[in-house]
């Protein structure tokens, strides 16, 4: 900014100043003190809005996003332990992790699955299966097995609308290595 727009600009403000002071001066008592009060209130309510409101919003807030993010704290470090145990296991062979596979299927999913291995990769097959007994079937395939879930084709099974859902479909996992 040059010295002769700083000039100008010092002038037009100097004479906005004088004509608010001359405006000032013909107003009487009662206006001045409604006028003060006008502009006490807009100061009150802009430090309401810019300072107070959003310190207040965010301390009325803070408990429950506390109580979150412990919750969330806790689950992670309860997966951190899951995944600690499990790459704490000792390695398991092909044919131990296929017999741990197959008595598994048997034992949580019986007529509702079918098995068929070829190579490392073990295909489920599922007919009408009950999603919480595949869930843990899941589970315990992943830990007892070491078989890790690389693709799944399911679909709701056909049925009345009040009946509990049930999987149709495929699941294709990964044994470990021979």
């Amino acid at each position: 900014m040059n010295a002769a727009s700083r000039d100008s600009l010092a002038m037009k403000t100097a004479g906005w100043q004088d004509a608010l002071r001359a405006r000032w001066a013909l107003l009487a008592g009662r206006e001045r003190a409604g006028v003060g009060i006008a502009v006490a209130l807009v100061v009150v309510a802009l430090l309401w809005w810019v300072v107070l409101g959003p310190a207040l919003t965010t301390l009325r807030h803070a408990e429950a996003q506390h109580q979150a993010l412990d919750a969330q704290l806790q689950t992670m470090r309860s997966l951190q332990t899951e995944a600690l145990a499990l790459q704490g296991q000792p390695k398991l062979s092909y044919d131990d992790a296929l017999r741990a596979l197959e008595a598994s299927v048997r034992q949580r999913l019986g007529a509702t699955a079918q098995l068929s291995v070829a190579g490392e990769r073990a295909t489920l097959t599922l007919k009408a299966a009950d999603p919480d007994a595949l869930a843990r079937w899941l589970t315990q395939a992943r830990v007892n097995a070491r078989a890790l879930p690389s693709e799944a084709r399911l679909t709701r099974a056909a049925g009345a609308p009040t009946a509990p859902a049930r999987w149709d479909g495929s699941l294709v996992l990964t044994l470990p290595a021979r």
